[in-house]
């Protein structure tokens, strides 16, 4: 079965507390005949949304195309949580590209939160943003180690917004004895993110940019002008973008031998009332240290949005919710037995560094992909840059496109068995505490 379709029905979005808490707009009408265009975008996440945008309030003739629709994907579906930086430390990308380029990169990543907080204050305030982000540690050396990374951009960025919070101040904001220490991020934030996917889609559409839904791309045939084939139609144009990370069927090779789409998922418990404090003492989101990775934060009606359980195959697992609320109560026993309302999951596309894969496969065919789990603010950057390109302004696409992505080890076609084991031996060493 198609991957695409293989935990989704076409068009309708996953039974999400996001998806309860939006006006779902009408399905758009699908692509069918041929047309003419100056850009064509395959995916409308937040990279796909964001270029069309800024392309179209151009003056481009921009068409975006989707298998299911608007906002469907990982950029409707994701923890919410806006992000400093890259998944991978700044110390780590100075070492490989350079003091100078690890600095333009960071600045780069700041314009990308900055770009989203002005976009929600202006356009889509429904998808309140809230300010701080904090990293738990499971030992003392994790912490340590956060504490670095947070002196390392004080002294050498001047980013002053990560306060260094030892085991008992730690366990004071983020409710969990397992804690050992952390950081609190104040220039990152969460946002609720299906809402801000459906507000890009809207304001492309006002700047010019036309969408069709239920729209699979099937193959993509190169050339100058390059012509992007779906089901029912066509489209002619001089640019595309590749936009549709974790859920970009296998139309690229250059694509797929580096990012692989893997599966994570998010539970939503019932309304806490006043005990959302016995949780958090603050309206912040929360990431920890472990390799196979947990989030959460609280919603605005007070539920815990409480993510993580990643799975490499491309089926859902039958029972979501048993192990998420394992890993949940394992953090939180004073949630045993609460219950969860909805259980969800999602693709995201990572790559082998965990650094975005940005990449022009041909001169007029350009992709990026492979977010890691970062993307809800470098997503729509990335797009922004895309578009940039395609306008005849590389520099900020040369820059993204420098970030060590890599092939997986036998391209495409071994990239999930080797990956899989890899991760389990990660799972294993989280669990054993090594």
């Amino acid at each position: 079965m198609n991957p695409l379709y293989r935990n989704d029905k076409a068009g309708q979005f996953p039974n999400s507390w996001y998806a309860d808490t939006v006006d779902i707009p009408r399905l758009r009408p699908v692509l069918k005949g041929e047309h003419r265009a100056d850009v064509a975008i395959v995916g409308a996440g937040y990279t796909g949304l964001w270029a069309a945008r800024t392309l179209a309030s151009r003056g481009y003739k921009v068409i975006v195309l989707d298998a299911h629709r608007a906002g469907f994907g990982a950029s409707g579906r994701n923890g919410g949580q806006v992000s400093s930086g890259y998944n991978a430390s700044q110390p780590w990308i100075a070492k490989k590209l350079g003091d100078t380029r690890a600095r333009a990169l960071w600045d780069l990543a700041e314009d990308g939160k900055a770009q989203l907080r002005d976009f929600i204050s202006t356009h889509a305030p429904e998808a309140h943003y809230h300010p701080g982000v904090a990293h738990g540690a499971y030992t003392p050396a994790e912490a340590k180690q956060h504490h670095a990374d947070a002196e390392y951009l004080a002294e050498t960025y001047g980013y002053d917004q990560i306060d260094a919070l030892d085991r008992h101040s730690f366990q004071a904001l983020v409710k969990s004895r397992l804690y050992k220490g952390g950081t609190v991020d104040r220039g990152a934030g969460h946002i609720h993110p299906l809402r801000y996917a459906l507000a890009l889609a809207r304001d492309a559409e006002a700047e010019g940019a036309q969408l069709f839904d239920r729209s699979e791309v099937i193959r993509i045939t190169h050339g100058t002008p390059a012509t992007v084939h779906t089901g029912a139609g066509r489209i002619i144009a001089d640019h595309v973008l590749l936009a549709g990370n974790g859920y970009l069927p296998h139309i690229e090779r250059q694509v797929a031998s580096r990012v692989m789409p893997i599966n994570s998922f998010i539970g939503a418990t019932e309304p806490l009332g006043d005990r959302w404090r016995d949780v958090l003492a603050e309206n912040i989101a929360v990431a920890d240290d472990r390799f196979v990775v947990n989030y959460f934060r609280m919603s605005e009606d007070h539920r815990l949005l409480f993510g993580g359980r990643e799975s490499y195959s491309i089926g859902y697992p039958r029972d979501i919710k048993t192990a998420l609320n394992a890993r949940m109560t394992s953090l939180f026993p004073q949630l045993r037995g609460t219950q969860m309302s909805h259980v969800w999951g999602g693709t995201l596309g990572i790559t082998m560094t965990r650094l975005p894969s940005i990449q022009a496969i041909t001169p007029n065919i350009l992709s990026c992909a492979g977010f890691s789990g970062h993307g809800v603010a470098l997503s729509g950057m990335a797009g922004r840059v895309a578009a940039e390109a395609i306008a005849g302004q590389a520099e900020r696409f040369d820059l993204m496109s420098s970030l060590p992505a890599g092939r997986f080890p036998g391209g495409g076609a071994f990239r999930a068995p080797l990956l899989t084991l890899a991760m389990t031996w990660f799972s294993l060493r989280d669990r054993l505490g090594v």
